[in-house]
């Protein structure tokens, strides 16, 4: 591998760190929500409140930290993003109500920018022939951030129940979810400080006039023979980049735009919609659904992580071998089909108390109330759930929903965790790494920051709407509602990109702008 394309996988490494912090971020509240659910006494809404907190506010971040980066530079953006994590991880881990803990995500949302931004540095600072391996670490930083921050809550989950006197010293038998939402501040400090080891994107120099400065970065990523092919590219394709914010605003409305930009919203909003959000923010929850229990539950999310590495890593590989449709194709067809499995455990499962049962909890439950449920079989956990709320009270069945969940569910367990890692398999393989790939690559350089903010507003909005939604959506439609949901939106999704995506492996930045050009 030559020296040059070396530098910039070392670049791209650094700048993924973001995804990293955006996967931690975002996954580790997965544990904390049994917890705060119970401490804050807090109503399905709230729940969702608190998980969707930070990407509500990364709505705002998504159409504001593009232009910003136009303005500032890629760079010095992505160290103000890292500075945002940090302080959002202290502020969580010290939040002493619901309001403070919803705020204190929400200041974290305004990091979720880099989502999108280190995709597009990555871009901007990669040869073409290696470009979707160099922007897939980005995902694959996230879904390593994923799994730490299952493996984080595991370990600090068991952790508390240690009889060590430095455990309780430290408060973490009292006050685990505090130590899950805090450890994030670590990654934080260390990803704003590696920052400091990277250049500035060449072609943002370029747009900004600086070319002596971008013609000594490019030199450092692009073999000697090919730089004064890429520097004529990247200078007549950034002539009309410069423009004011307005300015390029307007060109969003070109007919040469309305198709990568209609491309960027169908695969942007596809991705969201899958559920996959669901799965990795409440993947403890879900688990419980079926009954195993508080630790098997966050044992079983270890799984989850562990897959996403070796299917991000699949994709990265075949990316730029196979192209960007067809893992798209596939993955969407997975993600169909494990959803469909996931629905059909969940429709095929029957809850029931018995006197047995009834007995044991009742140490912890008032057993006359729990009693009059004994022996009665209910169909769905709709209907379940709705009865032990109105025998026992809703506090009561929040406090050891996963305990009578674990006593009454019969279901085919292991059907339900098949359906589920088969979806983060699918989705792994697909819309995870695929969209932060093909966004760079869709949009002209004169538009790319201002482009993926639409898109990724339109991405956070979704999002949101899943993070959101997901308890309501246990309580009234009940898991299998929900998940069939998922499927059926996929599908919709799964229509759309096999009739109008087109390939874009293989070709530099420029090349894909003339030829979507050509095409309007």
């Amino acid at each position: 591998m030559p020296r040059e394309t070396v530098t910039a996988l070392y670049f791209a490494a650094i700048v993924a760190l973001g995804g990293f912090l955006f996967g931690f971020d975002a996954t580790v509240i997965s544990g904390v929500i049994g917890f705060v659910r119970v401490e804050f006494d807090l109503n399905d809404w709230q729940v969702g409140l608190v998980v969707g907190a930070p990407t509500l506010a990364g709505i705002l971040a998504a159409v504001t930290v593009g232009p910003l980066a136009d303005l500032i530079g890629r760079k010095r953006m992505l160290q103000i993003l890292a500075a945002v994590y940090t302080v959002s991880a202290i502020f969580s881990a010290l939040a002493p109500d619901f309001l403070s803990l919803v705020l204190a995500r929400a200041i974290g949302g305004f990091a979720f920018g880099s989502l999108g931004l280190a995709p597009i540095y990555i871009s901007e600072t990669s040869p073409a022939r290696h470009r979707g391996f160099m922007v897939s670490v980005n995902q694959f930083n996230i879904v390593i951030g994923f799994s730490a921050a299952y493996f984080a809550n595991y370990f600090l989950l068991q952790l508390s129940q240690s009889p060590a006197d430095w455990v309780g010293a430290l408060a973490i038998d009292r006050e685990t979810w505090r130590w899950m939402l805090g450890i994030e501040a670590v990654p934080a400090v260390g990803y704003f400080l590696l920052l400091f080891l990277v250049p500035e994107s060449p072609r943002w120099l370029f747009i900004k006039q600086r070319q002596d400065e971008a013609r000594r970065v490019l030199a450092r990523v692009t073999v000697a023979a090919q730089l004064e092919d890429a520097l004529e590219e990247i200078t007549r394709s950034t002539a009309d980049a410069a423009r004011k914010l307005r300015t390029r605003i307007a060109l969003l409305k070109r007919p040469a735009i309305r198709l990568p930009l209609i491309l960027g919203l169908i695969v942007g909003i596809a991705q969201q919609a899958s559920g996959i959000n669901a799965v990795y923010f409440y993947a403890p929850t879900i688990f419980e659904q079926s009954g195993v229990g508080t630790d098997a539950a966050f044992a079983q999310a270890i799984w989850i992580g562990l897959i996403n590495i070796v299917f991000t890593l699949a994709a990265m590989a075949l990316m730029d071998r196979l192209g960007r449709k067809p893992l798209l194709m596939a993955g969407l067809c997975g993600v169909i089909v494990s959803m469909s499995i996931s629905a059909y455990g969940f429709s095929q499962a029957t809850y029931r108390l018995d006197p047995q049962a009834v007995a044991a909890l009742s140490e912890t439950i008032d057993g006359e109330r729990l009693g009059r449920l004994a022996g009665v079989t209910f169909d769905s956990d709709v209907a379940f759930k709705s009865a032990l709320r109105a025998e026992i009270g809703d506090g009561a069945f929040k406090a050891h929903e996963a305990a009578l969940l674990q006593a009454a569910t019969r279901v085919d367990a292991r059907l339900i965790l098949i359906g589920i890692l088969g979806f983060v398999a699918s989705f792994a393989f697909s819309l995870g790494p695929v969209m932060w790939v093909l966004l760079p690559e869709i949009f002209p350089n004169a538009v790319r920051a201002v482009a993926m903010a639409v898109v990724g507003f339109f991405n956070s909005l979704v999002s949101f709407g899943v993070q959101f939604l997901f308890p309501v959506g246990l309580t009234h439609i009940g898991s299998a509602g929900t998940f069939i949901t998922y499927a059926c939106l996929s599908l919709v999704a799964l229509f759309l990109v096999a009739r109008l995506l087109p390939e874009t492996k293989g070709r530099s930045l420029e090349q894909l702008e003339a030829e979507f050009a050509a095409r309007a």
